[in-house]
């Protein structure tokens, strides 16, 4: 298969000052940028549908189905960035420039993406503000009137390698647009959190045993896996979601901290022969609880325990999780509830 031409919107950032940052602590750098990935920018360029063409180092070209798409993955990424950098010592912050542009793309047999494209975006990139987000005028034209940031022109400006002036927009996150009719974008944190997003809290182990941990853990880290896989889901990555053990936080805030839907949590004890497990699954935006269910096994090999567990959570969890989406449809007629469709297969292979 050779090339294909098409048009799409392309998202290209960079961290600032990575030398200087490399230079001063490169192991510990390098760590923090891949729990950056796992933890926040490869989630939440799933959950707007973006596909990550190639890393560049410190840096990533990412290709949208939408420029809105594109920027509401910019805006979630930067305003994480924002709350991760919060008490760091600025020497010490990772910080990204962000360039995006909607144009023609050629698309190699292998996936990677060359033309102007590309080019332009990476270009835009390199003129952002640490934190910020520049726009080429193809691209803002396709979110003005959508968001509510405060947007600064910056007109028509000579880009490296680029033959024609581009017109270029920045968003500052974090800044609101001023009242009147020029807002750009909507706040990210009145973005509804995605449908079927949710975040598996470290289970608890009621015993106390420091043996039974691993397992414990295990239970957890299968069932966010297993979940993970029903279509249309979004559920937040283990370290993420490791971070919250042992914090008394009311859930509600979990849920608007991750930005997810649902909540679920559980406990697992050990007496004698038998393992129980309980699991509880809480709608994070109201605090409810929409299941809960107990399990007791006899106790036999443990791995092979852990696996029927997780099965039959995620196969329950499914459903519950689909009938849920179902109730929010039919008190919202209005809104679309394409992404069923995707998690519709697992719920009738879960029924009996």
């Amino acid at each position: 298969m050779g090339e294909t031409r098409k048009l799409a919107a392309i998202l290209v950032s960079d961290v600032v000052g990575y030398s200087r940052l490399a230079g001063a602590d490169e192991d510990r750098i390098l760590a923090r940028l891949r729990t950056l990935r796992s933890d926040l920018i490869d989630p939440t360029v799933a959950v707007h549908h973006g596909r990550i063409v190639k890393r560049t180092g410190d840096g990533s070209i990412i290709e949208f189905r939408s420029v809105v798409d594109a920027v509401r993955c910019a805006i979630e990424v930067q305003t994480g960035m924002d709350e991760r950098n919060a008490g760091v010592a600025p020497e010490k912050r990772i910080e990204f420039r962000v360039g995006i542009h909607l144009g023609d793309v050629v698309e190699e047999s292998d996936g990677d993406l060359m033309g102007d494209g590309v080019n332009i975006a990476a270009r835009l990139e390199g003129i952002s503000e640490p934190g910020a987000i520049c726009l080429s005028e193809d691209a803002y034209r396709q979110v003005r009137g959508r968001l509510d940031l405060a947007v600064t022109d910056l007109g028509p400006t000579q880009l490296k390698n680029i033959a024609e002036p581009i017109h270029v927009y920045s968003l500052e996150v974090g800044k609101p647009a001023q009242a009147g009719p020029a807002s750009v974008a909507a706040p990210p944190d009145k973005f509804a959190p995605p449908r079927l997003s949710m975040v598996v809290l470290p289970f608890t182990n009621l015993g106390g045993d420091p043996e039974q941990d691993y397992f414990v853990d295990g239970v957890t880290e299968s069932l966010t896996t297993d979940l993970s896989r029903i279509g249309g889901s979004f559920v937040i990555g283990r370290h993420t979601a490791f971070a919250y053990r042992g914090k008394a936080i009311d859930l509600k805030q979990i849920g608007r901290e991750l930005n997810v839907r649902y909540v679920l949590e559980g406990s697992v004890q050990r007496a004698a022969d038998r393992m129980r497990v309980n699991v509880q699954l809480i709608d994070a935006t109201t605090g409810s609880h929409l299941w809960a269910e107990r399990f007791d096994k006899p106790l036999a090999d443990l791995f092979d325990m852990q696996d029927e567990i997780v099965a039959r959570l995620a196969g329950a969890l499914n459903a519950q999780l689909v009938a849920a989406e179902a109730r929010r449809a039919e008190q919202a007629p209005n809104r679309a509830c394409a992404t069923l469709s995707g998690a519709m297969p697992l719920l009738n292979r879960a029924r009996p």
